[in-house]
């Protein structure tokens, strides 16, 4: 790896390259072994040249946020980890357009849309993820989803060229959008909301983040929900009716206030994690008759391929 990183150094010298970062600093679960490459970019240039190098030398990368839907095995990741967050976090409002780059936070999005009178991203006000991730997935919640006012997002494509691709081709539908299987990284996105008073918008704010607080499991780290939402149910009322409200392996629980979560009680492993998330499914599906999909990306290097839990 060390021909990487002189390459990454020298492709992108604006951008802070670490060997051998623990990831359990970089995920939400707080778990995670070492990746063999950490890249931060700074610009969406910086960003595209650390992927091209990877690219043209055939080495594993993977681009995350702030790690919010994310377990990283416990022997870490092999390559390149690629962070747009912070660092590439800019927003800027024009009438009723807000211009963000892929690692503003949805948080900071909703408050600065709040603070300028501009209403329909109250649903994304407590969801802990990035816009570039949420736009990967078309995040959602409380009845709200990113393609409601999703413009367009400038992307890198295969062809190492940076674009802008409207939402409307990006066939947005729940927890799913093309753009991983064409290979694109989100860079950017722009979002159209519509005019409203600040004090409402504020007090929807605050109704959901009560919601949030009662029902989910905001004082232990998690990746947020465990499970995608079966047709026509719900996981979390699956997993409670299996009985396995507390359910553990090792220091990973099925969350006793939201069962749809699944949380670390301080010491858990990704290994832990994983096992548990194959015990839900094994029962879930024993009890109901329905094959319960994780939320949760699983990378890095397992004992066994992630495909068991399929």
């Amino acid at each position: 790896m060390q021909n990487i990183v002189a390459l990454l150094r020298e492709a992108a010298d604006t951008a802070e390259i670490l060997e051998h970062e623990s990831m359990k600093r970089h995920t939400t679960f707080r778990i995670g072994g070492p990746a063999d490459v950490f890249a931060v970019p700074d610009t969406e240039q910086a960003a595209a040249q650390i992927i091209r190098v990877c690219r043209e030398c055939g080495v594993p990368y993977y681009v995350i946020g702030n790690g919010s839907n994310l377990l990283v095995a416990d022997r870490g990741y092999r390559g390149v980890i690629v962070q747009i967050y912070r660092n590439m976090s800019e927003i800027a409002i024009d009438g009723d357009v807000v211009s963000a780059q892929a690692g503003a936070m949805l948080s900071v999005i909703a408050k600065r849309a709040q603070a300028a009178g501009l209403a329909g991203f109250e649903f994304a006000s407590g969801i802990p993820g990035t816009v570039g991730g949420a736009a990967v997935m078309n995040a959602g919640a409380y009845g709200g989803e990113l393609r409601d006012v999703l413009v367009d997002v400038t992307v890198l494509d295969r062809d190492n060229r940076i674009r802008t691709v409207p939402a409307r081709e990006l066939q947005l539908g729940y927890r799913y959008s093309v753009i991983p299987q064409n290979g694109w990284i989100v860079l950017a996105v722009r979002l159209r909301l519509q005019p409203g008073d600040p004090q409402r918008i504020l007090r929807r704010m605050e109704e959901l983040k009560e919601q949030r607080v009662s029902k989910q499991p905001l004082d232990l780290p998690s990746a947020g929900s465990a499970f995608k939402r079966p047709p026509g149910n719900f996981a979390g009322k699956l997993i409670m009716e299996a009985g396995l409200r507390g359910f553990a392996v090792g220091d990973a629980q099925v969350s006793e206030k939201h069962c749809g979560f699944i949380v670390n009680r301080g010491q858990a492993t990704a290994q832990d994690v994983r096992g548990l998330i194959e015990a839900v499914i094994a029962r879930v599906r024993e009890q109901s008759g329905i094959s319960l999909e994780p939320e949760i990306r699983m990378i890095g290097e397992w004992t066994e391929t992630i495909e068991n839990i399929k």
